[in-house]
């Protein structure tokens, strides 16, 4: 599979190159705007419906019905479901990894907005895990991919990235992803491998994605962000911070 990834390459003109513009025609401050729009939240709360709840999930649902009866569409607002979503609303990826998956929810984001999509999913699957919450396993991320329409491959990839991510990687050198989600190891050191592994795999013109940027329990996280990602000259970045955990995301613009 090539690292040039443009879903919107049919409409470029024959001759293109790097003596002209880079391999993209979408940006970061095209995905903001759409992003920052209370209709991407009720597309998230609309989503959450048909999961299965946990006591987060319950908690998230709450929230985001607050902030749209206060504020209607004028509430400017993203986590890492709308995020998810309107990437993948705007990118129309063919292949997704996901690092840190637990339950499901963000895969979900992208299996139901681009169901053909395949998907890599990596996680320890540990009964207790983050935030001290049920981690089932695969096979409920299985149904709950069904419950939201997902029709595309699915690959399950059980171990800690530490161990198992770049041997994957290894083993599938001409693998690049159009969307790749970091939400792993909330550690400094473990946060920034993660990074650093799949940089490299992020299509040209594809997006990556990190949790948790503004976690008042992990505030050494958007410090990671900075340093691996918005000192990349590669890619081009963008933070929200103002509201819950914070989320980063950026584009991929040249090789």
């Amino acid at each position: 599979m090539s690292p040039i990834y443009n879903p919107f390459t049919t409409l470029l003109p024959e001759k293109t190159g790097s003596d002209y513009y880079d391999p993209t025609l979408i940006g970061v401050t095209t995905i903001s705007a759409a992003l920052l729009n209370a209709e991407q939240v009720a597309k998230a709360r609309k989503l959450y419906g048909l999961l299965s709840d946990d006591d987060y999930t319950l908690y998230l649902k709450s929230y985001y019905d607050a902030g749209l009866k206060r504020f209607g569409k004028g509430w400017k607002y993203a986590d890492i479901i709308t995020v998810l979503i309107t990437l993948a609303e705007l990118l129309k990826p063919r292949t997704y990894l996901e690092i840190g998956v637990r339950r499901g929810r963000s895969a979900c984001a992208v299996g139901r907005f681009a169901p053909r999509c395949e998907l890599t999913l990596l996680d320890r699957w540990k009964k207790k895990n983050y935030a001290d919450m049920e981690n089932p396993g695969p096979d409920l991320v299985r149904r709950e991919l069904e419950r939201v329409g997902h029709k595309g491959e699915k690959h399950f990839v059980v171990g800690d990235s530490h161990q198992v991510l770049q041997k994957h990687l290894d083993t599938n050198p001409d693998l690049y992803f159009d969307i790749v989600t970091v939400d792993g190891d909330h550690t400094a050191e473990g946060a920034a491998q993660d990074l650093r592994e799949v940089l490299p795999r992020v299509s040209v013109g594809g997006a990556l994605v990190f949790d948790d940027i503004a976690h008042r329990k992990h505030p050494h996280l958007v410090e990671v962000w900075k340093s691996v990602v918005e000192n990349d000259p590669r890619f081009a970045s963008y933070r929200f911070s103002e509201l819950g955990y914070g989320i980063g995301f950026a584009i991929r613009q040249r090789l």
